[in-house]
């Protein structure tokens, strides 16, 4: 694989010029994942993308994203998800985090229903990524969970907010949910949760949300890297052919794949 990605040319009339995913599982980790950071990189850069964010669920990426931007020259985001292979809600990791250069404060997924979000570290937490001007990423949580996030994101002024595939059952806010959340945040749409052996979701409630919502709220990202799913990059391809064929515009796509995760990761 690695050796094809090296001898790819990068493509000057790609759909994907200038995108940004915001969302992609590579290797190491402790589940089977197609490429590893620096094939996904390149991957990514022969394409034209301009960014893309790498996470786990176990550990952080911020080393592993320094690399990979050293040895590829594409701009690599990683940062951390609070869960329990992490320490949970631990402020002093997120401090870390932080002074590591990591972007992207992930609250908990895969242990979501075992870490609670108390009061007390939750606070110095985003207290640390209002500091820094980190992004917080919900995670997993559920709606009430995340509304509880909002809250008090705005009285200490934190506006870099991306709730987590917001239509995925283990997330399932409803489109009235998803309008309020829009009003503080972005709401991150994975490819993804549309692949059979994932949650099946039928394109046209993506293509829905994001009409209901406004593209300006939406960010498009495709959560790939999964030995059974098509790479990243292809992907993102499909995630943009298959919206577009369903009435979402290409200024609109440019807005969710470019202008809004750039906002997120540059300004």
């Amino acid at each position: 694989m690695i050796e094809e990605i090296k001898r790819a040319e990068p493509t000057k009339n790609s759909i994907l010029n200038g995108f940004i995913d915001t969302h992609i599982h590579t290797n190491p980790d402790i589940k089977p994942r197609l490429l590893d950071d620096h094939e996904t990189a390149l991957a990514a850069k022969n394409h034209g993308i301009k960014a893309i964010v790498i996470k786990s669920h176990v550990e952080s990426t911020v080393s592993r994203a320094y690399l990979t931007q050293k040895l590829t020259g594409l701009p690599t985001f990683g940062g951390i998800t609070l869960n329990s292979t992490t320490d949970g809600l631990n402020p002093e990791i997120v401090r870390t985090t932080s002074m590591m250069g990591g972007k992207f404060i992930w609250l908990p997924t895969i242990h979501h229903n075992e870490i609670k979000l108390e009061a007390e570290p939750l606070e110095e937490i985003l207290n640390i990524i209002a500091e820094n001007r980190m992004v917080l990423g919900t995670g997993h949580l559920h709606p009430d969970e995340i509304f509880q996030v909002l809250d008090a994101c705005q009285s200490k002024g934190i506006k870099k907010i991306l709730i987590n595939h917001p239509l995925t059952k283990v997330v399932g806010a409803s489109v009235d949910q998803q309008k309020e959340m829009a009003r503080h945040a972005y709401l991150e749409h994975c490819w993804v949760a549309t692949m059979p052996q994932h949650g099946q979701l039928n394109p046209k409630i993506i293509a829905k949300a994001i009409k209901e919502v406004g593209p300006s709220s939406c960010i498009l990202a495709t959560d790939l890297g999964q030995t059974h799913n098509p790479p990243p990059v292809k992907g993102m391809e499909m995630m943009v052919e298959t919206l577009l064929s369903l009435g979402i515009s290409w200024r609109e796509i440019q807005i969710m794949c470019r202008d809004n995760s750039k906002k997120l990761l540059f300004d």
